[in-house]
């Protein structure tokens, strides 16, 4: 299992949304890149990106932030929020993102979504964001109807790169990550799961190591208000 450390976007800043909700903002950093600096000197290879503009209005938004971290060419990146069409997929694939995620759209037309799984054939990450057991889509100001484990098991059928796991319920609020529920999205798929929300202990990662078929874990609340530090994050792996 590998640490993925994270950064929200919201007009080019790092952010965290408590529970998704644009009204409850906390503002970290001003500089997006220098933050991913830190994240590569603390040993991280990945780097996960929300773009939370982007994922309310259906578009990517902070493109330019995006593209000034790819360009350090040192982190794989998986980048999210509002890509709802090819061209965002193809424009974020050609600044040097390592895989797209796609989480909307993918409830709302399946159709489109296998479609982009295929032509891009292990790029593609479908995001799984749910409330208990029901997704959620629109930035989480949705609730779908969709029940969590079914669909995740009829994407999982697709080339994907991975299912990315949160419960909204658990995000931003350091309370600890929902493991029961995150055990059976990854036993019932049969590709990489994700896991995020709510992590902020080194007990978080050693338990989602117990639970096997985990292939990483989200943080980041937890690295920026200092309860959780990367560099120990990332040791508890190895």
């Amino acid at each position: 299992m590998y640490i993925i450390p994270a950064i929200d976007l919201l007009k080019a800043k790092c952010v965290r949304l408590i529970q998704g909700q644009y009204d409850r903002q906390i503002t970290y950093r001003d500089d997006p890149a220098a933050q991913a600096n830190d994240f590569l000197d603390a040993g991280a290879q990945w780097l996960h990106i929300v773009d939370l503009e982007g994922a309310k209005v259906g578009k990517p938004v902070n493109t330019d932030a995006i593209a000034a971290i790819a360009k350090l060419a040192k982190l794989k990146i998986e980048v999210g929020g509002g890509i709802r069409d090819e061209d965002s997929i193809q424009q974020l694939l050609d600044m040097g993102v390592e895989r797209v995620i796609i989480g909307t759209k993918a409830i709302d037309d399946f159709e489109w979504f296998t479609d982009m799984a295929q032509k891009f054939s292990g790029k593609i990450a479908l995001a799984l964001d749910a409330k208990g057991s029901k997704v959620a889509t629109h930035g989480w100001t949705r609730e779908s109807p969709q029940l969590l484990l079914e669909f995740a098991a009829e994407a999982a059928k697709l080339p994907l790169a991975a299912i990315i796991y949160t419960d909204i319920t658990k995000d931003g609020m350091m309370a600890g990550p929902n493991f029961e529920r995150t055990k059976a999205v990854a036993d019932a798929v049969n590709v990489p799961v994700v896991a995020s929300g709510g992590i902020n202990k080194i007990e978080d990662i050693k338990k989602f190591i117990e639970l096997q078929n985990i292939q990483a874990a989200i943080i980041g609340r937890a690295l920026y208000e200092g309860t959780l530090n990367l560099s120990d994050a990332i040791k508890a792996t190895i």
